[in-house]
């Protein structure tokens, strides 16, 4: 990934495009895709204006379904990666803050 990256040039937009290194695993026959089902969103944040707009989105979902966006260590212990015991380590000394509390949340079935 790093070499094909490296390879990439400012798009007409003048920004870096993933589209170009997707390209780049397509031509050396090594890309392998997924398709995002219900439940994902893809989020440009190429601009100032589409990473605020990004931020404002992943706010509005973490409020209104009460759950943290791309919260490794949720994902890990949802995975078996992590047990409850591990997930606690991690949780504890952040339990004063939001996230710290959400997953210590987790660990009690609240969440």
């Amino acid at each position: 990934m790093i070499d094909f990256a490296k390879q990439v040039k400012p798009s007409a937009r003048g920004e870096l495009e993933i589209t170009a290194v997707n390209q780049m695993y397509l031509e050396d026959g090594s890309l392998s895709v997924q398709l995002l089902g219900r439940g994902f969103a893809w989020l440009d944040t190429g601009t100032h204006e589409s990473l605020h707009e990004a931020a404002a989105f992943v706010q509005t979902v973490q409020n209104l379904q009460n759950l943290q966006v791309a919260c490794l260590e949720e994902i890990a212990w949802r995975q078996g990666w992590l047990d409850a015991g591990r997930l606690e380590e991690l949780a504890r000394p952040m339990a004063k803050n939001e996230y710290g509390q959400y997953l210590l949340r987790l660990l009690d079935g609240r969440q």
